[in-house]
Formats: structure tokens, sequence, C-alpha cells
């Protein structure tokens, strides 16, 4: 009998190709997701990046980086969606790793014609890079407080009009429509704002962060 490749095996049957990598990744956001639940209800998730939550990112990452050498990127052909979007998770989440974050959207772009990729997840990854590199961002899916602490769209390629034209292309809503979302779960989720000061500070402590890991280099 010719051997099926995996493009061509049935969905419902390559989803448990890889049963153990898929419970893994799925157990890891899960606990990512639990740490930052319990960050936010001590109040320590917002003032610069917490090292608790740093360090479990690290660790998905680099074993997400050994998952891929072992199996390519874990699409749904390998791993199933939930463990696919799983790896996108950690892939965002990334943040100190510039050089992965980076690997990892050329790697999703290249395998966009032979395996399930979410168009979406490319969208946020793209975006989320433009940002910690000062680059405007396509999409409009990353969002950043202004001086005053309000919540606003982090600079756009293109007006909001052709945004939210690429936006709706993906399923998505407006950014402005986003933005009132996003404004409501951050006056949940936030406590005490800080200060003009505090916030100088903090974009301070950001910018030197991000020349540490390599995002900028000035």
């Amino acid at each position: 009998m010719e051997k099926l490749t995996a493009q061509q095996y049935p969905l419902n049957l390559i989803q448990m190709l890889y049963p153990d990598i898929a419970n893994e990744l799925i157990e890891r956001r899960r606990h990512d997701l639990e740490v930052r639940e319990r960050l936010i209800t001590e109040g320590k998730l917002f003032r610069g990046y917490n090292p608790e939550m740093e360090a479990v990112h690290l660790d998905n990452a680099r074993r997400l980086q050994e998952i891929i050498v072992q199996i390519g990127w874990p699409a749904q052909e390998q791993v199933g969606e939930e463990a696919s979007e799983a790896a996108w998770l950690i892939v965002q989440h990334a943040i100190s790793l510039p050089s992965f974050m980076k690997s990892a959207l050329a790697l999703l772009k290249e395998q966009e014609t032979g395996r399930t990729i979410n168009p979406v997840n490319l969208a946020f990854l793209s975006d989320r890079i433009a940002l910690f590199e000062n680059r405007p961002q396509s999409y409009g899916t990353q969002f950043v407080d202004d001086e005053q602490g309000r919540l606003m769209p982090y600079q756009l390629d293109g007006s909001m009009g052709q945004v939210n034209q690429r936006r709706q292309t993906l399923g998505l809503n407006t950014v402005e429509e986003r933005l009132v979302e996003l404004t409501a779960r951050m006056n949940v989720e936030q406590g005490e704002q800080p200060t003009i000061r505090e916030r100088q500070l903090e974009q301070q402590e950001y910018d030197a962060w991000r020349r540490k890991v390599g995002w900028i280099s000035t």
C-alpha cells in the first residue's frame, strides 16, 4: 500500500500523531495563563516584566524550540488545533527571545501553503514583533498606554481604514471595537494607575530591557 504523506491524512487521524507533545503544549499554555491570572490577582503583573512570568515564558519557549527541531512547526496536522494554538501562544509570549520569535514567524509563513496555519496568529505575531522593533503594525492587534494611561492602538501601517480592511479579511472586528473590549478588560485587571513620572521610568526600563535582549540597538 502506498504510504500517505502528512498532508494526505484526514485531519481527525493526524491530530494524534504526536499525542504526548500535544498534551504537553496544552499543559504549558494552561500553566502560563494560570500564573498570569495569579500575578494579576496579586497586583504583580503590570509594573515591568515580572521575573516569574518571564521564567515561565522562557521555559516554554526553549521546550518549543526542541519540539520544532523534532517535528517542525506543531501545526494542526501534527498535534491538533488546540495544541497548535498553544504553540502559537508560547511564541507570542517569548518576548525575551527576539530571534526565536522572528524565526517562528518565518517558519509559519513558509508552511502556510503546506500546513494548516491560522492567519490570525500570523497577524498577531507579526504585529508583536513590529511593536518591539519600533515599526508600524499592519493589523492593529497591539495596544499601548498613552501618557495618561489610556489604552490606544500602537502605531499603524497605513490609515485606520486600511488596517480595518486587513482585519476584516481575517475575520477580526475593527480596531475601534477591539479598543473598547481591551479597555473594559484593562479596567478590571489593573489596579492603581501609575503616575506620569512612574510611567516615564517604566518606559526607560522597557527600552533598557529591549536593548538587553536584542529588540533594539540604540
